[in-house]
């Protein structure tokens, strides 16, 4: 008898008001083990507040957010913070420190969580920075010496260091040139295969999403209206995804807007 496939990330139900908005109406979603899942929606849809409730950031008003069959909003502040140590998360802008050299910013977890001391830190995060094909002297430099795709690859470094479970990736290709942002996307793939980790990552960039995903999943006034592999987005057969993944102005979307 075949085993039953268990999602590494399971979320039922998850709902999150902001005063009388209601951002997250219902979110039902498998992530499975050394997958990757790409949210889109526009903005306003309720992709970063998604990520910010799985990641502990935001309480949701209710819900079931479970990871490795654990209920994550059950656990007591310390529990909380152990699953939280086990997330990698790549930020929009980078949300690098710029008052700290590079590699103590790729090191800043494993350092601020006492894993290891200074010295192997700091050679922990060379070798990542390798891995994301950054050169051991960029260690040495500061935030604001580097460029923007510089600057994602050490975001993606720092996201890596700890070799985490899950990984979350925010707009990780937005204010890049196509070239970097096929870069940085091909890095992205390449960690998550190597790391065996599971991958939630939201985006407004169809190719990247294309290239980055297994499977896929359309926000849209804080619920998903559509779900199936990355592969199918350009030709989903839904109205609103086809209208999203194509920048039409006229749809189902535009039309719901007017009103």
């Amino acid at each position: 008898m075949s085993e039953i496939a268990v999602p590494k990330i399971r979320i039922r139900g998850l709902t999150k008001r902001f005063g009388d908005k209601l951002v997250l109406d219902g979110i039902d979603l498998d992530v499975m083990p050394r997958t990757s899942t790409v949210v889109i929606g526009g903005s306003g849809s309720g992709k970063s507040v998604l990520l910010k409730c799985v990641l502990g950031l935001i309480e949701p008003d209710e819900g079931v957010i479970e990871i490795d069959g654990t209920d994550v909003l059950k656990l007591d502040r310390s529990e909380r913070e152990e699953r939280r140590a086990q997330i990698g998360m790549l930020f929009q802008n980078g949300a690098l420190f710029d008052s700290l050299p590079v590699w103590e910013n790729v090191a800043f977890g494993l350092l601020a969580r006492r894993m290891v001391g200074r010295a192997k830190a700091r050679e922990q995060a060379v070798e990542v920075l390798a891995q994301v094909g950054l050169a051991a002297s960029v260690g040495d430099l500061w935030p604001a010496e580097l460029s923007g795709g510089m600057q994602k690859r050490v975001g993606l470094a720092r996201a890596i260091a700890a070799r985490p479970d899950v990984l979350f990736f925010d707009e990780p290709t937005t204010g890049l040139d196509p070239i970097m942002g096929a870069v940085i996307d091909g890095l992205i793939v390449d960690c998550v295969k190597n790391l065996g980790s599971t991958a939630i990552a939201i985006t407004h960039d169809m190719l990247s999403a294309r290239r980055i995903g297994d499977r896929a999943a359309m926000l849209y006034h804080g619920r998903i209206v559509w779900q199936g592999p990355a592969t199918d987005l350009m030709a989903s057969g839904n109205e609103m995804v086809d209208q999203f993944t194509h920048g039409r102005r006229e749809g189902p979307i535009q039309m719901e807007l007017r009103k």
